[in-house]
């Protein structure tokens, strides 16, 4: 049975609604109190599948490889390739299944191999070489440039012709639960004569998905749709922070810079490319026609839902801000990479593309607080008196995201972070 398959069952009870049924299994990397070395794992239900574990005992074996899960990161097999992937994913889930008893009926091996979730603590889960954050939503973009430019200018003349986007801060990429210091920037208010230095008052969050790079391209090298698919091993849940203040002082004219280089928080699940294959779509019609470079014919957007709750100090729940979803997105996660590559980009094993803001027509469904308050000017409501235009000392902000599939989901997990008060 492809591991894809509906009808599949594990012998490890997975609750329909959980985000980590057989059909999933997502990549991580975790420790736990009693082995404090990193090592690779899949989730299924509530537990992490050690990987390393399985590896050892000759489970998961691995041509001119040994060793590769008993590592920090997925970087080393990410680079062993597409047909691997493919071929330890069946593996995994062939000794996951209800009706195969290699691994089940080990009672000595299942103990070792099987860790609680909630006993497991999740590190970073690749190395991330390079990240690039990209300005795909087309409703995210119109939003934004009527704010700044007025309806009749809100897309800049190029946006309809290139996927936009800038080279971001790979060492500040940081797993889901780290906490985010309050960034420190130079900032001038449109009353203001001269610049002056301190903390953002105008934090926000961005709803993105990132993209894995599993493979690497060549300097000079320009690639096809089929090479830059075959290229992605998976995608996370990705916030991109942003300092909206700072930015709008220093983005001319070189785009940002010190307003999204403080902190970028990716969820520490990886759901590989082929777990979402069901759930590809195509995505917007795209007027005008693109360059022929960045034409695709196949269905490279996703059905994928994504929800965001804020969380004020003084609140006792999470209150749900905005829901939405990814198959919305005018320029493809494909077309994003065919595009970086274009100019003859070197693509490296653990790169992080971030998709940009993934908004859609709706107000409920914006993906950032300067759109959901309208730059402030329309605050939103918490409840018992908590308003919010921008994010504040104290408050968490967690995303999730999941493609619904018939009887299960795939799921992410969360990505979650709470901004602390500036140094």
């Amino acid at each position: 049975m492809h591991p894809n398959d509906p009808k599949l069952r594990s012998f490890i009870d997975v609750d329909p609604s959980s985000d980590f049924p057989i059909q999933n299994l997502p990549y991580g990397v975790f420790f736990t109190p009693e082995r404090p070395d990193l090592r690779v794992g899949v989730a299924i239900g509530d537990f992490v599948l050690d990987l390393a574990v399985l590896e050892a005992a000759g489970l998961i074996r691995f041509e001119n490889a040994s060793g590769v899960f008993a590592r920090p990161s997925l970087n080393a097999f990410m680079a062993l390739g597409p047909k691997v992937w493919s071929k330890t994913r069946a593996r995994i889930s062939e000794l996951l299944r209800h009706d195969h008893p290699e691994f089940r009926d080990n009672r000595e091996l299942r103990n070792r191999a099987l860790v609680a979730q909630d006993f497991a603590q999740m590190h970073m889960p690749i190395e991330v070489q390079g990240f690039t954050d990209f300005y795909s939503s087309k409703e995210h973009a119109t939003n934004v440039g009527i704010m700044f430019r007025g309806k009749d200018n809100a897309l800049m003349p190029n946006w309809l012709s290139i996927p936009i986007g800038y080279n971001g801060r790979a060492s500040t990429v940081v797993v889901s639960g780290t906490p985010i210091l309050r960034p420190r920037g130079q900032l001038k208010p449109p009353t203001a004569d001269q610049p002056s230095f301190g903390p953002c008052k105008r934090l926000d969050f961005e709803l993105e998905m990132g993209v894995v790079i599993g493979q690497a391209s060549a300097m000079g090298e320009m690639l096809t749709e089929q090479q830059a698919q075959e290229m992605i091993f998976g995608f996370t849940l990705l916030n991109d922070w942003s300092a909206r203040d700072i930015q709008a002082w220093e983005y001319v004219p070189l785009g940002p810079f010190q307003a999204k280089a403080f902190g970028t928080s990716i969820s520490p699940w990886v759901v590989t490319r082929e777990a979402l294959e069901p759930f590809r779509v195509h995505g917007p019609v795209q007027d005008p026609v693109p360059l022929p470079y960045l034409q695709q014919k196949g269905a490279n957007n996703y059905d994928l839902q994504l929800s965001v709750d804020l969380k004020a100090e003084k609140m006792a729940k999470p209150n749900t801000i905005s829901r939405t979803n990814f198959k919305y997105m005018y320029w493809s996660s494909v077309q994003q990479l065919v595009h970086h590559a274009s100019s003859g980009c070197a693509m490296n094993v653990g790169d992080l593309l971030g998709s940009g803001t993934i908004s859609g027509a709706e107000k409920s469904e914006r993906g950032s607080m300067l759109e959901l308050s309208w730059g402030g000017a329309e605050p939103l409501d918490l409840g018992n008196g908590v308003q919010r235009s921008f994010l504040e000392d104290g408050d968490s902000l967690s995303m999730r995201g999941w493609c619904q599939g018939d009887g299960y989901r795939i799921g992410f997990g969360e990505v979650e972070g709470t901004i602390l008060a500036a140094l």
